[in-house]
């Protein structure tokens, strides 16, 4: 199936405040076509009131780039068409031969936004009876097979067969600034949790961790940041406070836990609130090695 665009989702976004929603929505918009030109794929890219879409040829490679940034709740590869019943019946059924004969069940899923001449319900009912003549398939709502779905927005109607889930979160870059001490692996999951809230970050990495493995990590996510390296002595605080006054970060993160040496963690964490004169945050604090594992494996940091 050859798709035209693919389409996006936000969820977060859409609860704010008319004047944050757009400026949220601007971010993520120049988020999408960083990345995408990172991996330099030519693509449109269009923005309407709750959703933003994709053109391109390549829409296998856009779909595992568009899953890790931050802010899209999920996104769908489409086929556009006229929001007339007739054309959406045309693609539906080229859509529902691939995929239906008589042994099976499907469901229509339809929506609408804007003024037609007719409802989603008229839609899912006329589109369901035109792929049951030529399919033989039958009709499910509550457990079907195969469910299609035709988002009509105005003129123009998208078809879709999955919704496929993303990371969600916030936009980066629509929060505050946050310095990441980066001293072990746990630490670069601690400023993910950050970075997926908002947060745009800068890393502070001791010689202990290999920048190629900070360089994968915001490759990856498609997150910007400045690297900055040093060596492990007894002035890493001066290092933490100057690095995060000059460059107006809000909070220093660690990968802190309490899980193995919790006294020696305590301890440090203790030293850190009495030389750091800007608020420290401990995401993985209260998480267990069972979580944490997980959720390294998640982010890529642990195969």
């Amino acid at each position: 199936m050859k798709y035209d665009l693919i389409l996006i989702r936000y969820g977060e976004i859409a609860l704010k405040a008319k004047q944050t929603r757009r400026r949220f929505e601007s971010t993520l918009v120049n988020n999408i076509k960083d990345a995408l030109k990172s991996k330099n794929i030519k693509n449109t890219l269009r923005k309407e009131w709750g959703r933003i879409f994709v053109y391109s040829d390549e829409i296998e490679k856009c779909i595992d780039i568009l899953k890790n940034i931050f802010g899209i709740s999920s996104i769908s590869p489409a086929i556009q068409t006229e929001s007339r019943i007739k054309e959406i019946s045309k693609i539906a059924i080229l859509i529902s031969k691939q995929k239906l004969n008589r042994n099976k069940s499907f469901a229509i899923r339809a929506t609408r936004t804007g003024d037609h001449k007719f409802t989603s319900q008229d839609v899912a009912v006329q589109i369901g009876n035109d792929i049951v003549k030529q399919t033989k398939a039958s009709v499910n709502l509550t457990n079907p097979d195969f469910e299609l779905f035709i988002e009509i927005r105005n003129n123009i109607a998208y078809l879709f067969i999955e919704k496929i889930k993303c990371y969600g979160g916030m936009p980066v870059g629509t929060q505050g600034k946050i310095l990441a001490y980066v001293n072990s692996p746990n630490a670069l999951l601690a400023s993910w949790y950050l970075i997926h809230r908002g947060c745009k970050p800068i890393f502070l990495s001791t010689d202990k961790i290999e920048k190629n493995v900070i360089d994968k990590f915001l490759s990856n996510w498609f997150i910007k940041s400045k690297i900055i390296v040093i060596s492990e002595s007894n002035n890493t605080y001066e290092h933490i406070n100057k690095i995060g006054v000059d460059n107006n970060c809000d909070a220093v993160v660690t990968g802190f836990m309490l899980i193995e040496n919790s006294k020696n963690a305590l301890e440090e964490i203790k030293q850190l609130k009495k030389q750091i004169i800007i608020p420290i945050l401990h995401p993985l604090i209260a998480m267990d090695k069972k979580e944490i594992n997980r959720n390294l494996k998640l982010i890529g940091l642990m195969k």
